[in-house]
């Protein structure tokens, strides 16, 4: 039966959490109020320059994304791209716009991005200036078909091989998306805490994801209160390594663009913690949820065993687990950098120290770290909260069905002879249940 405390507790800090996310929207709204009559005297003290200096209304380039299709590869040719030894494809391409404004429309374009073929559908980029010049410049090619047909695949691989629970596990990722991009995005944009709003959002995805898929049950619920506390945890030494190291948050091109895009209201050192955190999310769910499922397996079927044997048999299972996935972690980490090593790699003209001091490669090392960390601790936590809620403290109760006197009277359980018990033929360790005499 489920603990009806517990899941009180766990459903009263899912409301908190959801309440606790508006509060940073709050804020920045009060913060607009009472900066209002402060922006109005701004504003008296410009009209006398607004007067002496004409308005200029400007008048911006307009740009279009659409789909075209290519009706004819009129030439094509290699070039060497300036200054490289590289060889590019170049072609003249006739094609027709299929959607937007410009619908129907028969364009020639050049084009040194990617080699295109007769029927083949891209995107354009349709960019109109205020003096009336249309330019037309070859975007991305058209594989959002191709995506879909994978994730099609996904679909039907989780639920023909995971049944009930691949379709649980494909309600409770799209539970997660929700919260990711109607929650976590928009808070960010509006200026919320990245810190808050990671810790916040992990723990309402470990809610979310964890009943949906596992149901409402003690097991489940000793995983989600482990995987919370390593949240926790890890975010605090993830703020304490990202200040240390000294981290901006700008390790990238992107985050760049985000920057200026925003008008620098996102604090980029703290959007780095918030992807560590949820980044870390999947080994941290695969770890917690593994150990606490096999701590009620050992508590079922070893009811014999104490709290203290029962944590250490657990901690044996979970080193294994964690031995994979720090491997597992760590190579996914790299895989994604790969292009950035190799690049690295081949110019011989800094030192690996330099190398490695560099935002860019001090970031991953970062990531890798804290994220591991966060998976190691997540063993010991979430086996130690799962024993104490899953395995019944003290030695209570009889000899099971079926347990014969002749069968018990020469069982000797090492773990009650911390309480100088012998397992006798008129009865057993109080820990023990039904059915054990079958497994002794």
């Amino acid at each position: 039966m489920i603990n009806k405390k517990l899941f009180t507790l766990t459903v009263c800090a899912s409301i908190f959490l959801l309440a606790l996310l508006s509060v940073p929207s709050m804020t920045l709204a009060t913060s607009v109020q009472q900066t209002a009559p402060e922006a109005s005297a701004q504003q008296l003290e410009q009209a006398t320059t607004e007067d002496i200096v004409p308005k200029v209304d400007l008048v911006l380039d307009t740009h279009q994304l659409v789909k075209a299709r290519v009706i004819e590869v009129q030439s094509r040719e290699s070039k060497l791209i300036p200054g490289t030894n590289i060889d590019a494809v170049h072609q003249t391409l006739e094609i027709e716009i299929l959607e937007g404004t410009m619908k129907g429309q028969k364009v020639v374009v050049e084009n040194d991005r990617f080699e295109l073929k007769e029927d083949g559908v891209f995107y354009l980029q349709i960019t109109s200036y205020p003096d009336g010049q249309v330019t037309y410049a070859v975007a991305e090619p058209y594989r959002i078909d191709k995506v879909l047909m994978f994730v099609l695949l996904f679909i039907v691989l989780a639920v023909v091989f995971g049944g009930k629970q691949g379709v649980r596990g494909l309600l409770a990722l799209g539970g997660s998306f929700f919260v990711l991009f109607y929650i976590f995005l928009p808070e960010l944009l509006s200026g919320g805490s990245p810190v808050f709003l990671s810790l916040a959002v992990s723990s309402l995805i470990i809610i979310i994801g964890s009943y949906i898929t596992h149901g409402l049950n003690k097991t489940t619920t000793s995983a989600v209160i482990g995987m919370i506390l390593t949240i926790l945890f890890t975010g605090f030494m993830a703020m304490y390594a990202v200040s240390v190291t000294k981290l901006t948050g700008f390790f990238s091109e992107d985050v760049v663009y985000l920057h200026f895009n925003t008008d620098g209201k996102i604090d980029m050192a703290g959007l780095l913690l918030g992807g560590i955190l949820i980044g870390l999310l999947g080994v941290l769910y695969d770890a917690a949820i593994g150990q606490a499922v096999a701590i009620e397996e050992l508590s079922v079927h070893a009811p014999h065993l104490s709290r203290r044997k029962l944590f250490e048999r657990a901690m044996r299972i979970g080193r294994e687990h964690i031995g994979a996935l720090i491997d597992s972690l760590a190579l996914a980490y790299v895989g994604a950098s790969l292009p950035l090593l190799l690049l690295f790699y081949s110019a011989n003209t800094t030192s690996l120290m330099s190398v490695l001091n560099r935002e860019d490669f001090s970031t991953e090392i970062i990531r890798i770290i804290i994220g591991s960390i966060g998976l190691i601790l997540t063993v010991p936590i979430t086996s130690f909260v799962s024993v104490m809620m899953l395995k019944k403290k003290g030695c209570e109760g009889k000899g099971g069905n079926g347990t014969s006197g002749a069968t018990a009277k020469h069982v000797h359980s090492e773990d009650c002879e911390e309480e100088g018990e012998l397992v006798g033929h008129s009865r057993l360790c109080g820990c023990m249940r039904r059915g054990l005499s079958e497994d002794l």
